[in-house]
This record gives structure tokens, sequence and C-alpha cells, in this order.
């Protein structure tokens, strides 16, 4: 049985613990399987179709089926779409701090997947773009939060305005995650910079390193990183390039900020406190690949709420995105016991 003082000190963490919050884009995944891409003009039979909630929503049930405590502060519409998206959300006792979008439903993200799990998109837009400056202020973040931001958000000036403003009322302990998607290295530079600024955790790719080093022309140190002998393997030269794109992207970002780079099933680095680390994947025969990313970020913040350390979080982030690429459906992130399953048999 735990002493009061124990008690007492448990009940301090808690009272503490961070949050996770994302502002983006609540989608539905309208998921297509198809035996390969129709030529322009011409039609193709689908294998199969099934509606899914995406987008914002796969990164918070993540976080959530790992423990962390969830919030959606973007907007989310009215009509059936929306209901799919607050179903998914109350299932896994996901609060959605906005209220209600009554004018329209929320937007469709078409996803053809191929045989090989490449994925292929076509994005509407609904509801999820009516954020204000209000909306977004009603998840009354808190010094320690981790606040996540997609950079989709920033490529249409609906969205990307009230966000910046908003992002300016944080406390300053708030702790503003950035995944960039691919619009954000083609974004204005003074866009970008002023996220950046304000960016405290980054977690993307190694393309969208790739695009955003190249556009501010910043050049990346080769790393030693899995480097042992000449004509290294394909995980150690992936070792060495995601280490450096890791170490580069640190100072373009907010003071102490830590970089987080993914190259898929290699796994991902991750450069905090001034030092790079290497975190190897988890290889796995994928039959959907959509949603492996955004359930990296969940797994990966849960980790940092829950007070492990960035190497730790990260090998428990690729643990979960492995079981998730051998799954169908953007919403099938694994459990915090699924996942600790998965990595005593490693």
């Amino acid at each position: 049985m735990r002493s009061r003082a124990e008690t007492d000190d448990r009940l301090a963490r808690d009272a503490h613990r961070p949050r996770v919050i994302h502002t983006g884009q609540a989608l539905v995944d309208l998921v297509i399987e198809v035996a390969d891409l129709p030529a322009r003009g011409q039609n193709l039979m689908a294998d199969s179709v099934a509606e899914y909630a995406g987008g914002s929503v796969t990164v918070l049930l993540a976080a959530a089926r790992l423990g962390a405590e969830c919030l959606h502060a973007g907007a989310i519409g009215a009509g059936p779409y929306g209901d799919l998206i607050r179903e998914a959300l109350d299932a896994d006792g996901i609060a959605a701090s906005a209220p209600p979008v009554t004018t329209q439903d929320t937007g469709v993200c078409v996803v053809l997947i191929e045989p090989s799990a490449e994925r292929t998109f076509v994005t509407t837009l609904g509801a999820e773009r009516e954020i204000t400056v209000e909306s977004l202020a009603s998840a009354d973040v808190q010094p320690g939060d981790l606040v996540c931001v997609t950079g989709y958000s920033l490529a249409v000036a609906q969205t990307r305005e009230p966000l910046l403003a908003w992002l300016r009322t944080l406390p300053e302990d708030a702790v503003v995650v950035l995944d960039p998607g691919a619009a954000f290295a083609e974004l204005p530079a003074d866009v970008r910079d002023t996220m950046l600024a304000r960016t405290d955790v980054w977690t993307g790719n190694a393309e969208e390193a790739t695009d955003l080093l190249a556009a501010r022309s910043v050049s990346v140190e080769a790393s030693k990183a899995g480097a042992s002998k000449a004509g290294a393997s394909k995980a150690e030269a992936s070792a060495r390039e995601i280490v450096g794109q890791a170490r580069a992207l640190s100072p373009l970002l907010r003071a102490g900020a830590v970089t987080i780079v993914r190259d898929g099933a290699e796994g991902c680095a991750v450069h905090a406190h001034g030092e790079s680390s290497y975190v190897a994947g988890f290889p796995q025969t994928p039959v959907d690949t959509n949603g492996a990313g955004d359930t990296h970020t969940g797994a990966l913040l849960a980790g940092i709420a829950d007070g492990a350390t960035w190497v730790d979080a990260c090998r428990r982030a690729n643990a979960a995105a492995a079981i998730k690429v051998t799954r169908r459906g953007p919403t099938t992130a694994p459990t915090a016991d699924e996942v600790e399953e998965f990595l005593r048999g490693k």
C-alpha cells in the first residue's frame, strides 16, 4: 500500500501531467484499395472501400491508447462526417473543446492504396477549416501541454492566420509540436520562420527535413551514426543521413528545441539536449501505411507526457508505427499493452 506522502506525490504529478492537444484537421478518410492507379480519364474497379476518422484524430487516438490525456481543439462539422469524427474521439475518451460548426460538414480525404501500401491522396475542404482564435482558445492550454500543429494548417490562409495569432497567446512553457507535412517547405519564408520560432518539437519524415534544409540552404554534416565499414547497409546509411538532418534542423527552431526525423521502417533520429541518437525501427510487411506517421507522433507524445526520455519515447513510437502498418485503416493504432508485448519480443 502506498504511503500518504507517496499518494500525494502521485496526485501532484498527475495534476500537472501534460495533455496532448491537436489543433489540426480532423477529416474522414475514404480509403479505397486498388490494384493500380488508373490512367488519366480511365476507370478502375476498387477492391474495397471504407470510411475512417483520420487526420488529427489518428494522432490523438494513438496518444490516448498509450495512456495520454488528449484534447481536440480543431473544428468539427455538423453532419454524418462530423458525427463519425466525434464518435471516434468519444470511443477513446477524447474531448473536443470547440463548439461544432453548424453551417457545414467535415471534409473528406480520398485515399487510394495500392498493393505495395503506397498511398495517393485527394483532400476536400470543409468545416475543419473553420477555426478562430476563440475556438482554439477553448483548449485552455496550460504550461507543459503538448500542442500539435500541422503544416497543412499553415498552407491555407483561412486556418493559418487564426492559428498563428493564437500561438502568440500561449504560455511560454507550452510545448508546440510541429508535424510539417509536405506543404511546409513551400510556404512563404516569413510564415515558415514565424512557425519555426515557436516550435519546440519538430517531428517529420526525412523528405520533409530534406526539403526544409534545402529551402534554407542548410548543409547537412554527415553523421557517423550506424557507420562501421565501407559498403554500409541501408539501415546504416539511413542512420547517418537522418541523424545529420535532425542535428541540422535544431538551430532553425526555438532555443532548446527537439527534432525527430523518421525514415519509415528504418526508424528515426532524435536530437535533444545537444545529443543526437539513432533509434532503430522494426521492419514489417505492410498492408496499409496510411496513418503510420501520425501514429508515431501520437505514441511519441504519449511517452513524453508520461515522463519518458526522448530516445525511449521514440523506440515506443517506432514499435507503435510498426504494428499500425500491419493493420488496415488510420484508426488502428495499438494499445500500450500491445506495444509492450511487441517490444518484449524484440
